[in-house]
């Protein structure tokens, strides 16, 4: 029997161009290719990458109606429909560069409202097809002013030739039962976009690839001050604390023993890279496997709930708007 060969992985640290959907396609775009090029089978981007991670939440009061109002606007004007021109741009790049990705995005819910978000991390394959989304489970905090909670339904694996891919959003990462649901999946390469960046959280990407004996991507966006636009820096009150970064990144990778192989990257804009060993995907779990002979269930039991929470739900069971033109970027990939 032939071993799988080894094959490399990207985490790509970078800022989006601020509440611009089509800018920040098109750099994530080229970061693909850049990454391809360096020999990447899997790039993985940041959460809400796309159009941006809503910073301000954490520097508004949340009595600021007129502020937050406006800013959700523009964020939900400028965020993604799954599918949609957006991901089919994103899909021709995955398939040109030969890559799996998975990157974070708004995205709206256009299968009721369309004017509700979500933090969701989008899944695409080397030939450019949407495999899934995940829509994370807990906006932390000042998160739930601007996006919605997601279910069960989104809380998958996925199997690729690279083995089997999934992953949390952020804070996700430290719910337990969350954990657990990805590693009976079978998870072997573990995602974790996110806007955290702290040596806790760099010892919570080491705890879940020892626990899980999986290799974990940390990725988070770099941003400094200049990145946000005049005019939406203006109206949030920043601190002046004379920092240039907003968030520094500390991007990492690790692997199955919970050891760095690359990063952490910290106020830089780059991307990291790691070689993933296949016998390491599963050599580990002969000493500790938490969803196989180190598991009791006999004592422990998890129950997932995976049925979709429809708004909107008919006689004939058709659910809300989904599958129809909900938006006019879905629209025109339609007509096209």
């Amino acid at each position: 029997m032939t071993a799988p060969a080894p094959f490399k992985i990207a985490a790509v640290q970078a800022s989006p161009v601020f509440l611009d959907r089509e800018a920040t396609v098109e750099k994530a775009c080229d970061l693909i290719a850049r990454a391809a090029a360096e020999g990447a089978r899997l790039v993985v981007f940041p959460e809400a990458f796309v159009p941006a991670y809503p910073d301000w939440i954490w520097a508004l009061p949340p009595g600021e109606y007129g502020t937050l109002s406006d800013l959700y606007s523009q964020l939900l004007d400028q965020s993604v429909t799954i599918p949609s021109a957006t991901t089919k741009r994103l899909g021709e790049a995955a398939r040109e560069a030969g890559a799996y990705v998975a990157i974070g995005v708004n995205e709206r819910n256009s299968e009721a409202s369309n004017a509700t978000l979500y933090n969701t991390l989008l899944y695409l394959d080397d030939q450019g097809r949407v495999m899934g989304k995940h829509r994370k489970l807990v906006p932390t905090a000042a998160e739930r002013l601007v996006w919605a909670h997601g279910d069960g339904s989104t809380l998958d694996v996925y199997d690729t030739a690279l083995g089997r891919l999934g992953g949390l959003i952020c804070w996700e990462n430290y719910m337990p039962l969350a954990r657990y649901a990805m590693y009976a999946r079978g998870v072997q390469v573990y995602l974790a976009p996110t806007w955290d960046r702290s040596e806790p959280w760099l010892s919570t990407l080491r705890h879940i690839a020892r626990e899980g004996r999986a290799y974990v991507v940390g990725c988070c966006i770099a941003m400094r001050r200049s990145d946000i636009p005049p005019a939406i820096a203006e109206r949030v009150p920043y601190p002046d604390d004379g920092k240039e970064w907003i968030n520094v990144g500390d991007s990492a990778i690790v692997d199955p023993e919970g050891r760095f192989v690359a990063g952490p990257l910290r106020a830089a804009e780059d991307i990291l890279y790691a070689e993933v060993d296949p016998k390491q995907l599963t050599g580990p779990k002969w000493m500790l496997d938490v969803a196989g002979h180190y598991g009791r269930p006999d004592v422990f039991k998890l129950s997932v709930n995976t049925a979709p929470n429809h708004m909107l739900l008919t006689a004939d069971g058709v659910t809300g708007l989904e599958g129809d033109a909900a938006s006019s970027e879905h629209e025109q990939e339609l007509a096209n």
